[in-house]
């Protein structure tokens, strides 16, 4: 009953914003921002991108949310939204990168150095160490916002290769954890 409680109140929100109730924007930044920006800083470099992307996704929401079919499938749209947002980020970052002369001198970072961290900062610090893809299906499926089904369609693969994605993510995650639970013993 929760849940269809809360399809109901997503699908008048949709219908608000549609309608163009300047509130309803409002009422959808509050309640969407926090989990897109978690969602979006698991794909990038820096919080600094993080902001510039997220302000991105908001634009091209509300140039697009009249366009919005079904409004029950928020949700699926805004994480599509935001995802092929960094996409495009990646690929602007990528022909950025190619174009910098291959001789110009690069800042090393130290991998070794040591790191101080509670447990929120420690699965971060485990998902940070993680392939991009891996970090994209354990955040879009434990945000709790998405099914196996929803992030399926966000990521476009087949249920089952999200879930043989999450099995192998996890286990990557763990791992990892581990490996760094063990260099501070």
């Amino acid at each position: 009953m929760d849940q269809d409680r809360r399809s109901v109140e997503i699908e008048l929100l949709v219908v608000r914003c549609q309608r163009g109730e300047r509130s309803a924007f409002e009422e959808l930044f509050q309640a969407w921002e926090p989990r897109l920006f978690f969602y979006i800083r698991r794909l990038v470099k820096t919080e600094e991108e993080t902001w510039g992307i997220l302000q991105e996704v908001w634009l091209q929401v509300l140039r697009g949310v009249a366009s919005l079919r079904d409004p029950r499938l928020l949700p699926v749209w805004l994480y599509k939204v935001a995802r092929n947002t960094v996409m495009s980020h990646h690929r602007r970052e990528y022909a950025r990168e190619r174009s910098i002369d291959a001789h110009e001198p690069r800042v090393a970072v130290d991998e070794r150095a040591p790191i101080e961290l509670d447990n929120v900062d420690m699965v971060q610090y485990g998902l940070s160490r993680l392939p991009r893809g891996d970090r994209e299906v354990l955040t879009l499926f434990f945000l709790r916002d998405l099914s196996i089904n929803e992030v399926a369609e966000v990521l476009d693969v087949p249920a089952g290769t999200v879930k043989s994605r999450l099995h192998k993510a996890k286990k990557a995650l763990r791992e990892a954890l581990e490996r760094e639970g063990d260099s501070h013993d």
